[in-house]
């Protein structure tokens, strides 16, 4: 089978650096998310990875996030027998395959049309996922799921890409359309955004960040119905694993021990879970 051919740029090209570096972290003898599906994935792709610049610390930071939101979703599938998961903006990870939830989950992987063209063509069909070609922001494609079960809402590496209007009133139509569960993405503030415009990676993409959040109670006081239940901010000990910090290179661990000195800096980035 011939390497696909990707010309994928700005936002959609995104999905490249974070399939990417857990596809290298996979491959580390240490390995924490050991992410065959996205190893193999890169190699069917006929794409220039090194331009993206991902280093090492970027690959075991990608896979330490990857392995939170998949924790919370284990969880989740855990607590209720039967179950919806909406992966949005799903890109070409490859959580559905790492997880392998069972045939009582009804999973649905949801990106632009372009990105689930190239998902179709990458991975194989699995029964009991279905992709939705649309834009979250789109009207319509929500309102088409069955709204019978509890629902958990991944969205790893979406919300900094939405306008900054966008993120309370996705989430907000995510609340009122399904009856329980929860949902789970990560944030930044200000500074943060700043940092990751000026991120190599994100920069060799042209991509552009929109949306900050300085305080995640602020989704609490918009939305009727959502409570906050975890608040994990970059690379803080109540979530992170100390193990996996030691696995990172001198200059990141001290950059991470300035957050934990600073507790202010931590809110540069966070990973939230909300329950409604």
């Amino acid at each position: 089978m011939a390497p696909e051919k990707i010309s994928l740029t700005e936002e959609k090209a995104t999905l490249l650096i974070t399939l990417y570096g857990k596809a290298q972290e996979s491959r580390l003898p240490d390995s924490l998310l050991k992410d065959r599906f996205a190893a193999e994935a890169v190699e069917r792709i006929d794409y220039d990875f090194t331009k993206l610049r991902v280093n090492r610390d970027m690959m075991i930071g990608l896979a330490l996030r990857a392995y939170l939101f998949d924790r919370w979703v284990k969880a989740f599938l855990k607590a209720h027998g039967e179950a919806t998961v909406l992966h949005l903006a799903c890109g070409l990870d490859s959580r559905v395959f790492r997880l392998a939830p069972g045939p009582q989950v009804r999973w649905f992987d949801v990106d632009q049309p372009e990105v689930i063209s190239l998902r179709r063509r990458v991975y194989p069909d699995r029964e009991g996922t279905t992709l939705i070609a649309a834009s979250v922001t789109e009207p319509g494609w929500l309102e088409a799921l069955p709204a019978d079960r509890p629902t958990m809402v991944v969205a790893e590496g979406l919300m900094p890409y939405l306008p900054a209007a966008e993120a309370p009133r996705l989430i907000e139509r995510l609340v009122q359309h399904f009856p329980a569960g929860e949902i789970a993405f990560d944030a930044y503030s200000r500074l943060g955004l700043k940092l990751i415009q000026y991120n190599p990676s994100i920069r060799a993409t042209g991509a552009r960040v929109h949306g900050s959040l300085e305080d995640p109670h602020d989704f609490e006081r918009k939305i009727p119905g959502l409570v906050l239940l975890d608040d994990l901010k970059a690379y803080s000990p109540e979530g992170y694993d100390p193990a996996q910090i030691a696995r990172m290179s001198r200059l990141a661990r001290l950059t991470i021990g300035v957050f934990t000195i600073f507790p202010a800096l931590g809110k540069i980035g966070r990973l939230l879970r909300y329950g409604f």
